[in-house]
């Protein structure tokens, strides 16, 4: 029998209990190579993250190739969506249809953001927005136009995403954030450590991108690994993919997983590391690999 998404337990993003164990919608438009994805393949793995327990799931308008978009594939799969699934989006970038990448949304441009992602899933309000981050300078009037759409009930919940420290304590004076979305996994440098910290005493769930494929980013997860990493997997039977995904989770009871995939074979093991537990010791060798400057 397969492991589902609720072996890693929940969380709450504001009044939403989620799986810890979630999905990445990223991957679904095409694979890290830029080979576009197979329509009906996207749609059927989909609906078998929902048969197997994910009830959260991470995308945005801005996740589209040529051929696919995730919104669309989502509500296409999904429609009419389970009473307990929970959509997260995200707003702040955008595309031209050509894909290519525009600046930085204006805080007057936010709610047209909003609004095509409340189109495509087919929607009347979206369950958790995050602003996406792109430099230091402040996020209060982005954030602020976002909270105002919440209070409109065209938002349910708040997020920022890619942040620094400073623009947690932002937002919070403004509205309530639910989660912190940011890079983060085995290897990744120690000052992060501080951000899940204030996350979790906070409240507010932490939920890293890049924890599979780290360094590499949106290369994807790397055919090589670190020898500390392939140990551990091999004395678990399990890949290195759910080393780093179980270390993920057990970094906090407030640190979510969105892994990505378009592999359905890979959706299944990636929802099986939920299950994994390392000892302390492993524990402490994977932590030994971050980066401290």
């Amino acid at each position: 029998m397969d492991i589902t998404a609720a072996s890693a337990g929940t969380w709450t993003l504001g009044d939403l209990t989620v799986n810890r164990m979630g999905f990445g919608a990223m991957r679904l438009t095409g694979d890290a190579d830029g080979v576009p994805s197979d329509r009906g393949q996207a749609i059927g793995l989909l609906r078998r993250a929902i048969e197997l327990g994910v009830n959260h799931i991470d995308t945005a308008a801005f996740y589209f190739s040529p051929l696919r978009s995730a919104n669309e594939l989502i509500n296409r799969a999904l429609a009419p969506y389970p009473d307990d699934l929970v959509i997260t989006t995200k707003v702040g970038p955008g595309r031209d249809p050509s894909g290519a990448w525009l600046p930085p949304a204006r805080p007057e441009q936010l709610r047209g953001q909003v609004e095509e992602n409340l189109r495509q899933l087919g929607r009347d309000h979206l369950d958790v927005v995050n602003l996406r981050v792109h430099g230091p300078e402040s996020i209060a009037e982005r954030f602020g136009a976002l909270a105002e759409l919440r209070d409109a009930g065209l938002i349910r919940h708040l997020g920022i995403s890619n942040i620094r420290p400073e623009h947690l304590a932002e937002a919070q004076a403004i509205a309530p954030v639910v989660c912190v979305q940011n890079p983060y996994g085995i290897g990744f440098r120690r000052h992060t450590d501080d951000l899940l910290r204030a996350c979790g005493a906070q409240g507010i769930a932490f939920v890293p991108f890049f924890a599979i494929a780290g360094a590499g980013r949106e290369a994807g997860a790397s055919s090589t690994d670190r020898t500390e990493i392939l140990d551990i997997a091999r004395a678990h039977g399990t890949t290195a993919a759910q080393v780093r995904l179980a270390w993920t989770l057990q970094r906090g009871q407030h640190v979510l997983a969105i892994p990505g995939t378009g592999n359905p074979e890979h959706l299944v093991a990636n929802i099986a590391a939920g299950a994994l537990r390392l000892s302390a010791d492993e524990m402490a060798c994977l932590d030994s690999l971050a980066v401290d400057a």
